[in-house]
């Protein structure tokens, strides 16, 4: 009988030290993002938050998680990886600001087949910013090296937020009423949905290149593409310190048609204006150039709106201009009705 050659975990394609060296190079990283409230570093098993019990009285914790889907394969494709960890905050950060809920901190998980400490780190650099923006702290995450289940440079990441906010302010939807007013608050682009239809038409059908310049958009295809989503958590903070919402929506996947009636009361419905602010150039060229219906685009894309707020008639105006004082393009893109058919489609698009 043969003796059995030793084997090294680093031989099978995980390198331990190297993970040690990503987590110690990334510390300063981690904790510019720290708010009040953190009590530890990262390299611990578990992250520490203290909640402030003068600011929430009935406290209830919010928590969402969230990816960003193949817009991953447009960093790769463009060898940029220093925004993508904002668009992984933004998917779940505005998941729960909706909800009227403020973020405290942020956790992430990325995987990959062998680590490369560049890509890594430019990666947490975006999670960092966008943790800035959101005004949360970035306390942990996990790295995985998996060989044999990624190839090359390919990578996944996931994000995970938890947010808290007063019993009495939570925002549901439940207080949506006939004659609300419905606010639109731009997007940067197309933020991180419909990405796969996204390549279907650029690259598979059109055959362009991700360095191509693009008349349309004034750049490339890719920096289109890689446009950081938007982060809304302080400019909807900013307007709840003044305003009643009474819903919000977070524009993602499912566009209008499926994301609106998430908030909706049965007996309500929302007529949403379609002529009220200007598509980006992004969503035509898409629409025209890969044959896509109407109302696929809307179903599929933001088409220019990231985030919805519902507010009373009186106060509509001056919610639009408080969003617009706070750096953010708002519009009022339609109204509340009554619906008194179970059957009948809780959003409808107009002009």
């Amino acid at each position: 009988m043969t003796d059995l050659q030793q084997s090294k975990y680093s031989e099978a394609g995980v390198d331990i030290d190297k993970g040690n060296a990503f987590v110690k190079g990334i510390k300063d990283i981690v904790a510019s993002t720290h708010q009040r409230g953190v009590l530890n570093d990262i390299g611990g098993f578990s992250s520490l938050f203290a909640i402030d019990t003068n600011t929430y009285k009935q406290p209830v914790i919010v928590s969402s998680t969230d990816g960003v889907g193949t817009k991953l394969a447009i960093a790769g494709l463009c060898k940029k990886h220093d925004t993508i960890g904002i668009d992984l905050v933004a998917m779940c950060v505005n998941d729960i600001i909706v909800g009227g809920a403020k973020p405290l901190c942020f956790l992430d998980y990325f995987s990959i087949g062998k680590l490369d400490l560049h890509i890594a780190t430019e990666v947490v650099r975006g999670i960092a910013e966008g943790c800035r923006q959101a005004k949360c702290s970035l306390v942990g995450g996990e790295t995985a090296e998996m060989p044999g289940l990624y190839n090359g440079e390919d990578y996944d990441l996931a994000g995970f937020v938890v947010g808290i906010v007063n019993r009495d302010a939570i925002i549901d939807g439940s207080e949506i009423k006939v004659g609300n007013k419905i606010i639109g608050v731009a997007s940067s682009g197309l933020h991180s949905n419909g990405y796969s239809l996204v390549r279907k038409v650029c690259f598979q059908d059109l055959g362009l290149s991700v360095d191509q310049q693009m008349a349309e958009f004034g750049c490339t295809l890719g920096e289109e593409l890689l446009r950081p989503t938007r982060i809304y958590v302080q400019a909807v903070h900013g307007v709840l310190k003044h305003y009643k919402i009474n819903g919000m929506v977070h524009n993602t996947g499912g566009g209008f048609i499926d994301n609106v009636p998430r908030i909706l009361p049965r007996s309500c419905k929302a007529i949403i204006d379609r002529s009220s602010w200007k598509v980006p150039p992004v969503f035509t060229f898409l629409s025209e150039k890969g044959n896509i219906p109407m109302e696929e685009m809307y179903r599929t894309f933001n088409m220019g709106i990231g985030l919805m707020a519902i507010v009373e008639d009186a106060v509509a105006d001056d919610v639009v201009h408080h969003f617009g004082a706070l750096g953010e393009q708002a519009f009022i893109i339609g109204e509340i009705v009554a619906t008194d058919n179970d059957e009948e489609e809780q959003v409808e698009l107009i002009n």
